[in-house]
């Protein structure tokens, strides 16, 4: 997995996060996975083709992806629903294609999947060979935001 296709979804993220939640997300220490998989909750699931292909994984609680939505929605969210589930699969959508642009704009073209969203904990995507690179985000008291990316080059 390359640097140079792991650090637009950083970037794409940092970014989305502070203009949508007005937040400063503080990146902690990254780790490497053999596989895909996440301990989070509430995920949202990207999928990644073209020049390179992959998944990536938007994790975290079910009271951040509360969080998160009534900040984006304006409007308190108890009970994690349809709309809530919107909203958060929307935020992992937007970063995936800004990550996506700043790809093209190196060059790289891809495409991306609707978002999926996934609960429950120890969630396992099947990413075959493709190794995974854990980023985890603090919200401040929005709470914990794990980038989860999974990428390798396409060979025809």
């Amino acid at each position: 997995m390359k640097v140079d296709h792991i650090n637009p979804f950083i970037a794409a993220a940092v970014s989305v996060l502070r203009t949508v939640l007005r937040v400063e997300p503080e990146r902690g220490s990254v780790s490497a996975r053999p596989c895909m998989f996440t301990t989070k909750q509430c995920n949202v699931l990207t999928g990644i083709a073209g020049a390179v292909e992959g998944q990536v994984i938007y994790g975290m609680s079910l009271i951040t992806a509360d969080r998160i939505a009534t900040q984006m929605l304006g409007r308190p969210v108890v009970t994690f629903d349809q709309m809530a589930a919107s909203a958060v699969a929307e935020l992992g959508n937007m970063i995936t294609g800004n990550a996506a642009t700043l790809l093209a704009e190196a060059g790289v073209r891809t495409t991306i999947t609707p978002p999926t969203i996934l609960r429950g904990t120890n969630v396992r995507v099947s990413t075959l060979d493709i190794p995974a690179l854990a980023i985890p985000l603090t919200l401040g008291e929005l709470g914990e935001f794990e980038l989860t990316v999974s990428l390798r080059e396409y060979e025809p």
